[in-house]
Order: structure tokens, then C-alpha cells, then sequence
């Protein structure tokens, strides 16, 4: 499981369904939902619109565990040195 850090889909947790290492993104379950047009086809003979995940930067995503541990750490400091 994993949180979603930066961009429009920013908080949400969701799991990783799959990895690309060499272009460095992942793919996330219920984030980043792209629609894409389907032309007719046999497989597919009234064509339409589908709805699916696409892959973001590794770098905008951190293991959910981390995150809760890096939010409560940053919620029992100290409000900094007033005089």
C-alpha cells in the first residue's frame, strides 16, 4: 500500500498493481484514472469510452507504514524554539 504525495490524486492510498523500472513509475489502484476512446472492433463491436489507472513518477508515491510513522513524528515535535 501506498500514499499518493504530490498532484491531483494527493492523499489517496491505494495498492501497487504493477512496476516500470526503466521509465521509474507505477502503476496505483484508483489513481490517476485516464479515459480512453475504443474504436469498433470484433472484440469490442459497439466500441465506447474505459476507464483506467495510469502510471506516475515512483517519486510521488512512499509506502504507506513510512508515511503514517513521518506524520505522527512531525506531529509530536516540538512547535520550535519561541522565546
Amino acid at each position: 500500500m501506498v500514499v499518493v504525495l504530490s498532484g491531483d490524486d494527493r492523499g489517496k492510498i491505494g495498492k501497487v498493481l504493477a512496476t516500470f523500472p526503466g521509465k521509474n513509475r507505477v502503476l496505483v489502484e484508483g489513481v490517476n484514472i485516464i479515459k480512453k476512446a475504443l474504436r469498433k472492433s470484433q472484440d469490442n463491436p459497439k466500441g465506447g469510452v474505459i476507464t483506467k489507472e495510469g502510471a506516475i513518477h515512483i517519486s510521488k508515491v512512499m509506502q504507506q507504514e513510512r508515511y503514517e510513522a513521518r506524520r505522527k513524528k512531525h506531529e509530536d515535535a516540538p512547535a520550535g524554539a519561541e522565546a
